[in-house]
């Protein structure tokens, strides 16, 4: 099986390291990842004639390696248009995220925007989270679970164009899991979301990185900084499989997805009254 492998949160994250340790065993990996952190980017592509940096990092056996300094939908696409050309992925895998994508944040997720372009292309896609922010977070609960689904899943994917699937880890140990279940999309959105820079860094204890420091260093008189970092909150009547409430509950929740927005419902009302 040939598996072209992703993330959104840069090559070098801890996620996309373990995602590889666990999926060697189930073929050949090509790995084409961003230069740096793309969260948040849905499936925005880098365009508008824009120069893009690449770059070949290495091949060892069972592993061919890139980073490409674009969004990860862009890193898909190389890695399906330039790097695996002629040939196609069996199977496009994105992730581990570091950070919950239920509910409306696979809306946003660059994590899931890279499923989606595989989804796009016609090729099997999955997009794989952890509920922890964590750069350094423990990701042996998914290494002890995950083979397990794919054993499951992989056999029996679907080959329904637009579909991919969206599978959340809770943050906890693998033995204080419930177990696997199958949800749906919940409901929700993101409340005081634009924060002060300064006090988002001082209540998280933090440090500004080099990448903010240059920022920094080019604002224009006037400017203010503000960092977006708001609390998510639940909608209401959310239906007992949402996914966001399994995964609070302390299961894994595989939520099927599709790239596919037509709202059926909405066609059979207007065809009633245009």
């Amino acid at each position: 099986m040939k598996i072209l492998i992703t993330n959104d949160d840069g090559i070098h994250a801890k996620g996309l390291l373990t995602l590889i340790r666990i999926l060697k065993p189930y073929g050949s990996l090509t790995i084409v990842a961003p230069k740096r952190a793309q969260s948040g980017m849905s499936m925005a592509v880098t365009m508008g004639y824009k120069p893009i940096a690449v770059r070949h990092l290495e091949s060892k056996p069972g592993e061919d390696w890139w980073y490409l300094d674009g969004t990860p939908a862009s890193c898909i696409k190389y890695g399906i248009d330039n790097v695996l050309f002629p040939e196609r992925p069996d199977l496009v895998v994105s992730g581990i995220n570091h950070g919950s994508n239920a509910a409306t944040a696979s809306i946003y997720s660059g994590t899931i925007g890279a499923a989606m372009e595989g989804a796009v292309n016609g090729i099997p896609a999955l997009g794989v989270s952890l509920d922890s922010f964590s750069d350094d977070a423990d990701f042996s609960c998914v290494e002890a679970l995950l083979p397990g689904i794919l054993d499951k899943l992989l056999p029996r994917l679907s080959g329904r164009f637009g579909l991919f699937y969206n599978i959340n880890f809770p943050n906890r140990p693998a033995d204080r899991i419930h177990g696997i279940r199958v949800g749906r999309m919940g409901y929700g959105h993101w409340e005081r979301e634009y924060q002060p820079y300064g006090e988002f860094l001082r209540r998280r204890g933090r440090v500004p990185s080099e990448e903010d420091c240059r920022y920094v260093a080019h604002l224009e008189p006037g400017e203010e900084l503000v960092v977006m970092a708001g609390d998510f909150t639940d909608n209401g009547n959310n239906p007992a499989d949402a996914d966001h409430i399994l995964l609070q509950q302390g299961y894994v929740v595989i939520t099927p997805e599709n790239i596919d927005n037509t709202d059926l419902g909405e066609i059979e009302r207007l065809c009633a009254i245009i």
